[in-house]
């Protein structure tokens, strides 16, 4: 498999892309290092205990207290009896989310190159994605060798191959940091007492933590976008202990490095709620504060004369895009899968062996659960890091994350509502609507019905406007006599000369152009074949929602 890892800086922003066989699988984004908090140990101080939900608030001297289960707590970390006020040493292991604060554990683990050395625990763990069994084997001897005493020792993908010499050396790295941050816990604040909430690790920034986790020189490229990080990445890579430098990438190229690359369309791809697959089907992704739920459709494919091969054959291409797309969009939790309904028995087997051999390529762990009595396929993947679209996006101002807006026939029918109550008012002659022009056209109605309907109902004169520089759930209403609103609702008078563009065709009046002046409508005799050109116009008529011109011949 070849892999390249791309990295790009620009401003306070670093962002790396992971690139397998040409296509983007694991994004990371860090604007600030100081924002980032998984990973970092902190002396914190326990600010209230939960027994009823078995957890503690611990005040990190962040702006939100950490959240800590006390089931996790070893008794090495703990101790017996967790007091409000008490102190104890824990790591980030989840970033903050909403108004929820930092998830912390006292299960301290300090990754280095090739371990991660476990202070609280006693065992030796082998990462899963080491797939060979002597290999395994070897390596769990060599770290049960070198393990410390009364600690654990999980060996890294990254340290397949590796010999014991190595393992020693990135071991002893770690004793020393362990030591440093245990002389911190126990030593007092700058200010304030030895109960002071304090920092005492901050894990590395974004660069060194991909090259120290993910770098394996034997398939591994590396490219960059500017002589510092190339610079930078070198530098790391020696002080990671890599032996045979390889050539890092420098791209000088005037387009951005990821659009350069085509990661941006994957990038896009992620964070759309379809994605189309090569047949001509597609998925559909909805994420819930629960659970995240895929629907595969077949789409545009209709295969060939056999209906339960069209089935399968999206199926499997679902099964592989869908593994892609929860490791690339950093989905945690529980998944649910709706694939199309598949009535032989080897069809559904050969479904959830390609969804399985595509989960394996994904490092974060899964747990393939299999379909259910609804014909529902269920999954969990651990949380790791934040959603890509939280990573990426805010909610929208206007539908506040629903993904949904008001229809323009309801603000219409509100904006109705609001006429036929300031009518009421005696002193009120005329009322003039500032709207979004797909709103007042349906608010004047087809050949202005709605709009007589409204003068009608109300006795007052009614002007519409559509102003385009409005947002849609945007208008304003203004009221006063005849003459003021007339004065405010046309933007021109019989006999104003102008010089504008024409925008379109006229829908109804064949041969005729329809141009804009702030929102006004103007219709423009003859002018159908001057789209997109500006002609200079004579109003020759005013009506209550547009205005008539001809164009001037010199």
């Amino acid at each position: 498999m070849k892999r390249k890892i791309v990295i790009s800086a620009l401003l306070n922003q670093v962002q790396v892309g992971i690139v397998e066989n040409g296509r983007l699988v694991e994004y990371y984004l860090e604007r600030d290092r100081g924002d980032r908090v998984v990973g970092n140990i902190y002396k914190g101080r326990v600010e209230n205990i939960l027994p009823g939900m078995g957890a503690a608030f611990v005040d990190l001297g962040l702006e939100k207290n950490g959240f800590l289960f006390l089931a996790d707590m070893p008794e090495q970390a703990s101790g017996d009896g967790l007091k409000i006020g008490d102190t104890l040493l824990v790591q980030v292991s989840k970033e903050a989310v909403g108004t929820k604060g930092p998830r912390v554990t006292t299960d301290i683990a300090l990754p280095g190159r090739y371990l991660v050395l476990l202070p609280y625990q006693d065992h030796v763990g082998i990462s899963r994605q080491i797939s060979q069994e002597a290999e395994r084997a070897r390596l769990k001897e060599i770290a049960q060798e070198i393990q410390p005493q009364e600690m654990g020792l999980i060996v890294r993908t990254v340290a397949e191959g590796c010999e014991r010499e190595e393992l020693q050396d990135d071991l002893q790295d770690l004793l020393v940091e362990w030591a440093t941050i245990q002389g911190k816990h126990r030593g007092k604040a700058k200010q304030g007492g030895t109960n002071s909430p304090r920092l005492v690790y901050q894990d590395y920034d974004l660069v060194h933590r991909i090259l120290r986790d993910l770098y394996v020189p034997e398939n591994t490229k590396i490219t960059v976008d500017s002589a510092e990080l190339q610079s930078r990445v070198e530098a790391e890579l020696v002080s990671l202990g890599v032996k045979h430098l390889p050539p890092v990438e420098h791209y000088s190229g005037k387009v951005n490095l990821f659009t350069h690359l085509g990661l941006h369309k994957d990038l896009q791809r992620a964070r759309n709620n379809r994605v189309w697959l090569d047949c001509g089907g597609y998925l559909i992704f909805n994420q819930t504060e629960a659970l995240l739920s895929i629907d595969v459709n077949t789409g545009k494919y209709v295969g060939g004369q056999d209906l339960q091969a069209t089935v399968l054959k999206t199926n499997l291409q679902a099964a592989e895009e869908i593994a892609h797309q929860l490791r690339l969009r950093n989905v945690g939790g529980i998944v649910i899968i709706d694939f199309i309904d598949m009535s032989k028995p080897d069809n559904r087997e050969a479904v959830l062996e390609q969804l399985a051999t595509s989960l394996a390529q994904d490092k974060t762990r899964t747990n393939l659960l299999g379909f259910t009595r609804l014909g529902l396929v269920e999954l969990t993947r651990k949380k790791s890091k934040r959603l890509l679209s939280h990573l990426l996006e805010t909610d929208c101002p206007h539908c506040q994350g629903t993904g949904r807006v008001t229809a323009d026939e309801t603000i219409a029918f509100q904006i109705a509502g609001e006429v036929n109550s300031l009518a009421v008012e005696s002193e009120v002659e005329a009322i003039l609507v500032r709207c979004h022009s797909a709103v007042a056209a349906q608010l004047i109605g087809p050949g202005g019905s709605n709009l007589d309907i409204l003068e009608e109902q109300t006795g007052k004169s009614i002007f519409v406007r559509g102003d385009d520089a409005l947002l849609r759930h945007s208008y304003q209403l203004v009221s006063g006599s005849v003459e003021q609103i007339q004065r405010q609702a046309y933007p021109v008078q019989v006999g104003d000369r102008l010089n504008l563009t024409i925008l379109e065709p006229h829908e109804k009046h064949r041969g005729s152009g329809l141009a804009r002046l702030d929102g006004f409508v103007i219709e423009c005799l003859h002018c159908e074949h001057l789209v997109g050109q500006a002609v200079d116009l004579e109003i020759t008529a005013l009506h209550k929602t547009s205005a008539l011109a001809r164009q001037i011949i010199n």
